[in-house]
């Protein structure tokens, strides 16, 4: 199901166009999660090295999926208005291609909460492409991070939406 579209407004302006935090005092705790995605393009050569776990950085796979946890814990330090929220749940996977020389890589975010949590797997998710194109950067400066999106979010008043 997709959400049905409604009048643009950018919530995180006030009447007078100053920024503000939304007020979610009124809300009610929901089960929220988000999807997002991003694909790191890098060298053949690069890409050999990672996937052989030659980095002299170590495994970047694994430092790259506790770095985009992390970030996810820490999203309202990151981004000025956004909410703390009590996650229950933040996890990143990835997902190699061969023929492309990427990794897709993908960051799920879950919270019982009043708000959603799309900014804390988008945040999630660039902090681990991040990571990768750190640990990768000695043989490929020319890694390219791109197509970072929310893919998938459910709960709250708007419900289920996936990106087409």
């Amino acid at each position: 199901m997709t959400e049905t579209s409604s009048p643009a407004v950018l919530t995180h302006l006030d009447a007078s166009g100053n920024a503000r935090m939304v007020d979610v005092a009124d809300k009610r705790n929901t089960l929220r999660t988000a999807i997002a995605s991003a694909r790191v393009r890098m060298s053949p050569q690069a890409y050999g090295l990672l996937n052989a776990q030659a980095n002299s950085k170590g495994d970047v796979l694994n430092t790259a999926r506790i770095a985009g946890i992390l970030a996810a814990k820490r999203c309202a330090e990151l981004i000025p208005l956004c909410h703390s929220l009590p996650l229950s749940f933040a996890g990143v996977d990835f997902q190699p291609d061969d023929y492309t020389h990427s990794i897709t890589v993908t960051a799920t975010c879950r919270t019982d909460y009043k708000t959603g949590v799309e900014m804390e797997a988008m945040t999630a998710c660039s902090v681990a492409a991040l990571t990768i194109y750190d640990m990768c950067k000695a043989a490929d400066k020319g890694i390219v991070i791109e197509t970072i999106r929310l893919s998938y979010k459910s709960g709250g008043k708007s419900g289920e939406w996936h990106n087409p």
